[in-house]
């Protein structure tokens, strides 16, 4: 069982950066790839990153790519989204989420096992 926890949401001005944080509980944290997904008012759960359990596959959204960076430390058990040049677009509640690993690319939210509470991000114009 995994448990995550996600942090460094916050409000910020359009053109600016933010830096989310995912610790996963338990010992087995290498073997699970990781994403990061996000929930706007009234909209469904989109697809934004995901890192593979070694660290060397990501993947990204189309509206994120050169913006945003995952990145994950196994050994601190920490997933990390670095968000630069940020748009009011990209407000959204972001959850960090957890699956077995697997060769496949994940991309949908039913595909990952485990997610943490979400931390909101919030872009002003």
């Amino acid at each position: 069982q995994v448990q995550l926890v996600e942090s460094g949401g916050g409000l910020v001005q359009a053109g600016g950066s933010l830096r989310l944080s995912c610790v996963a509980s338990g010992r087995t944290f290498s073997r699970y790839d990781m994403g990061w997904f996000r929930q706007a008012p009234g909209k469904e759960r989109e697809f934004v990153a995901t890192i593979s359990w070694s660290g060397d596959n990501t993947y990204y959204t189309d509206s994120v790519k050169g913006r945003f960076t995952i990145s994950r430390g196994n050994a601190k058990n920490t997933v990390i989204l670095q968000m630069l040049s940020l748009k009011p677009d990209d407000t959204a509640v972001y959850y960090c989420a957890a699956r077995i690993l697997n060769v496949e690319i994940a991309t949908t939210p039913r595909e990952y096992d485990h997610w943490g509470q979400g931390t909101q991000v919030t872009v002003s114009s």
